[in-house]
């Protein structure tokens, strides 16, 4: 079923689990997603890069749309790290009801000006927003400490900046990188807890990959109710494409068969890891909507049986629709 992402986190954080986004590009990103949710029974965000959309367009967006709303299991559609109000807007009349403005390349006052104006927007449409304070690096190499600590999330800033945008959900920077940690990763955990302790929204963690499981862990601890995942997922998409490419003879279903495989392995770790394995039920129950709505007011099948083989058609139908256009 189409979820809404603000019930997902809330409902994750109220139960003491995180819900993964994983970032999906194709037809077989979105295949591994909902299959490995509906084997392990849990909660899942298929997630979208402006990037994505650029190659996708529509017909990628209405994949991940049906594809939400057909599967057994509870699955949101959020579009992640977008910088322009021109993306959120296509975002929004594709029906998309998540996203993450990201305002985090500004000067703070500036960030805090662009999302405002996105929440404004998205809440006018009955979206839920993501922004982000801090600044998560794509390497983390030749900072010093100080550094370093002026890209983090400063816990009284995060009051404020909750206050005047009105933001669903808060990205935290603690330590952690987007891509490939290219040394011991180090969290700064007593941050983590002061922000959790100063503020209400659900908090997400980007740049999840490669972290240790004591890590997640603690962070799931400390009130992170989303992580992001998308290197691993990709790492383990293009290894089967480089393995096959020297096979006499590849077949291309094959290959994508057992990418799809390759990239559910992954997905279905990071479910056990973020403890969502079994929780679907919660957010079936007919109290899950009533409760989030409270809170923010107050601020087993096998790969094989996957129901989303059953709904291929009316995808590539409506896809096909729309390219043609």
């Amino acid at each position: 079923m189409l979820a809404s992402t603000r019930e997902l986190l809330n409902t994750a954080l109220r139960n003491g689990y995180a819900i993964g986004a994983f970032n999906v590009y194709n037809l077989e990103g979105v295949k591994a997603v909902i299959n490995a949710a509906e084997a392990l029974h849990s909660p899942a965000i298929l997630q979208l890069h402006p990037s994505a959309i650029q190659y996708g367009k529509s017909p990628l967006v209405a994949l991940c749309m049906e594809a939400a709303r057909k599967s057994l299991m509870p699955i949101a559609v959020h579009l992640d790290h977008s910088t322009s109000e021109k993306d959120i807007h296509l975002a929004l009349a594709a029906g998309i009801k998540s996203t993450m403005a990201d305002g985090s390349f500004l000067p703070y006052e500036q960030n805090l000006i662009f999302s405002r104006e996105m929440t404004k927007l998205c809440h006018a449409n009955g979206a839920a927003v993501e922004a982000e304070i801090g600044r998560i690096s794509g390497r983390e190499e030749g900072l010093t400490i100080e550094e370093k600590a002026a890209r983090m999330t400063d816990p009284v800033s995060a009051v404020e900046f909750i206050k005047e945008t009105k933001v669903d959900f808060l990205a935290v920077t603690i330590g952690n990188v987007h891509g490939k940690y290219l040394s011991e990763p180090k969290l700064d955990f007593p941050r983590l807890a002061k922000i959790r302790a100063a503020v209400s929204v659900p908090l997400v963690m980007h740049g999840a990959s490669g972290l240790r499981e004591s890590m997640i862990h603690q962070c799931i601890k400390l009130g992170v109710s989303k992580f992001n995942v998308n290197t691993e997922i990709r790492e383990a998409y293009m290894d089967v494409l480089k393995s096959s490419i020297s096979e006499a003879d590849p077949d291309l279903l094959e290959i994508m068969e057992k990418a799809i495989d390759a990239m559910q392995s992954v997905i279905s770790d990071k479910l056990q890891l973020f403890g969502s394995v079994g929780k679907a039920y919660l957010h079936h129950s007919p109290y899950a909507d009533d409760l989030t709505a409270k809170s923010t007011s107050n601020k087993h099948t096998s790969r094989n049986q996957s129901s989303f083989d059953q709904i291929l058609k009316p995808v590539y139908s409506e896809a096909f629709c729309l390219l043609v256009k």
